[in-house]
């Protein structure tokens, strides 16, 4: 069975830790430097006009067909996985776990990259709530309620929590029971939050359309304008100077970037030889220390970070608190950086293995995609080489792009005497965090 999402056995990657680790280091203090010399104003803004893209793909994309056909789509593949796990056998050959640990979680990082928030139109929660909305025709982005607005990202931020807890810390993450407690709750979630609160729900509390919202915020393709709905081709990092900014976004991206890097110090050999020893015959006791390493990471990520961007000289004390939520977006590349390199190989690997076990959802024989002789390629992971630099460029590559969105927004934000001296902390957390990603992959 999947029991977690991570790649594991990263010891053979041919590159010395250390010399991955001060080539971060340089890259990142190389990265400022240039940035300090000659970024010296903002130039990030989601408001730019982009390059438009021809009009027949604005009108294709938001079409009322378009958004049935992949509503279907999602709901379709929803259905199917179902089918997978409430009917299917337990085991290695079941595609249900596979399609929510890796086509899902790890899945949709690449597809909100390549499509944009696509995750929107995909959604089950979305759709069904907007059946159920013509049905009773009602409004679907409006609900009974107003959303409460001190809520914020919370929920969203609560739900992502309680998914990596599942995955990473609960008793069975690989079990049939789980996935279809997930199955039916998360559906249950999503389209009553919907007719409760509208479209808003969805925006800010339902964890993988805020996941993959935030992962689309880094994508090349966005609208004109709140009003000018044009699909524009645009800097990636100019529409993520967009992203929405409210109560608990630190909390998501903290959320994100602690679980992976948990994931990662749970394949360590300190962890496998010593805190393993400590749990050892009883469950119980598994789930408390996995529990508390969780919570440890997630809490530190949010800490550290909070702490250095409320570092700044010059600004009021309503300034100092809300400069957090401000700099939440610089950490999305650095999250996407990490996911894609500690996940990779597992996405591309387990990920065709999960798609040759739906052919046959009830292991019964069947073979409706056509896909029953076929086997996985492992080739990603018999070049080792090349596996580890696409591992080290998607760490480094997301680390200086969050570097450069700290530095872009910080530019508006500090006064003019200290708007370097005041991002020296976020930096060295930056520079930390670049450390510590690179040291858990190799020690894996």
């Amino acid at each position: 069975m999947i029991l977690a999402h991570g790649v594991g056995g990263s010891t053979d990657l041919p590159v010395p830790l250390e010399y991955a680790m001060v080539g971060a280091a340089w890259a990142l203090t190389i990265s400022f430097a240039v940035l300090a010399l000659a970024w010296r104003r903002p130039r990030l803004d989601p408001s730019s006009p982009g390059v438009a893209l021809p009009q027949w793909m604005t009108r294709v994309v938001d079409s009322n067909v378009t958004r049935a056909v992949l509503g279907l789509v999602g709901v379709g593949f929803t259905a199917w996985v179902a089918l997978a796990a409430f009917g299917g056998d337990p085991g290695p050959t079941n595609g249900a776990p596979g399609a929510f640990y890796v086509l899902l979680w790890v899945g949709i990082v690449p597809l909100s990259l390549l499509c944009g928030h696509v995750w929107a139109f995909l959604s089950p929660v979305r759709a069904l709530h907007g059946a159920v909305c013509w049905a009773l025709r009602r409004d679907p982005a409006t609900g009974v309620w107003t959303y409460p607005a001190r809520l914020g990202y919370w929920p969203a931020a609560l739900g992502l929590l309680a998914f990596v807890w599942t995955e990473l810390a609960s008793p069975d993450p690989g079990a049939l029971a789980t996935v279809r407690v997930w199955l039916v709750g998360y559906v249950a979630y999503g389209v009553l939050g919907g007719i409760a609160f509208g479209r808003r729900w969805f925006e800010r509390a339902d964890p993988f359309d805020v996941y993959a919202a935030f992962v689309a915020a880094l994508s090349p393709f966005g609208r004109r304008s709140p009003d000018d709905r044009r699909i524009v081709a645009r800097n990636p990092l100019s529409n993520l100077a967009g992203l929405p900014v409210d109560r608990g976004i630190v909390a998501v991206v903290a959320v994100l970037l602690g679980s992976t890097a948990f994931d990662s110090a749970t394949g360590t050999p300190w962890w496998m030889t010593e805190v393993q020893t400590w749990y050892a015959g009883s469950a119980a006791l598994a789930v408390a220390y996995k529990t508390l390493g969780l919570l440890t990471a997630v809490l530190l990520v949010a800490l550290v970070f909070v702490l250095a961007t409320r570092a700044a000289r010059g600004l009021t004390p309503l300034q100092r608190r809300a400069m957090p939520g401000e700099l939440a977006h610089s950490l999305v590349p650095i999250v996407v950086g990490y996911v894609g390199a500690h996940y990779l190989s597992y996405l591309v690997e387990k990920g065709q293995r999960t798609v040759i076990a739906l052919a046959d959802p009830l292991d019964r024989g069947w073979d409706l995609l056509g896909l029953g002789g076929l086997q996985p390629s492992y080739w990603l992971s018999e070049h080792p080489h090349l596996l580890a630099v696409l591992k080290v460029g998607l760490v480094l590559t997301g680390h200086v792009l969050g570097v450069v969105a700290a530095h872009d927004r910080c530019l508006g934000l500090l006064p003019r005497a200290h708007q370097l001296t005041g991002q020296l902390a976020l930096m060295l957390v930056m520079v930390g965090y670049t450390f510590l990603g690179l040291f858990l992959l190799f020690a894996g």
